[in-house]
């Protein structure tokens, strides 16, 4: 019997995995999109909904989302100082595999 052979696909930098992992592997990233998901949010907020978190890797992984525009900020210009968080059109389309991941999770919570 002949045995069909695997095709391969290497992980260089065309991968689409390697990609997607680069915009959302961060240890943080997804539980921040989770947590925006279709709101606007506050730092504030988000620093409730991730207790685990540290101020200085909140900020570092929000700058990160923002500079790959999966999240928009935007600053007024109050005392004291008000920033909202929201995803953008490219965020939002994070959240089906979100969604496939909360449904593992639930389904295999040990």
């Amino acid at each position: 019997m002949e045995e069909k052979a695997q095709k391969i696909i290497p992980c260089d930098k065309g991968c689409p995995v390697k990609a997607s992992l680069g915009l959302l592997g961060g240890k943080w990233t997804l539980m921040i999109i989770f947590q925006i998901n279709d709101n606007v949010i506050r730092y504030g907020q988000l620093k409730k909904a991730i207790p685990d978190i540290s101020e200085k890797m909140l900020i570092q992984e929000l700058t990160m989302l923002v500079k790959n525009k999966l999240v928009s900020r935007k600053a007024y210009p109050e005392i004291p100082p008000k920033v909202e968080y929201r995803l953008t059109d490219l965020g939002k389309k994070t959240l089906p595999v979100l969604d496939k991941l909360i449904e593992f999770g639930l389904e295999n919570l040990v």
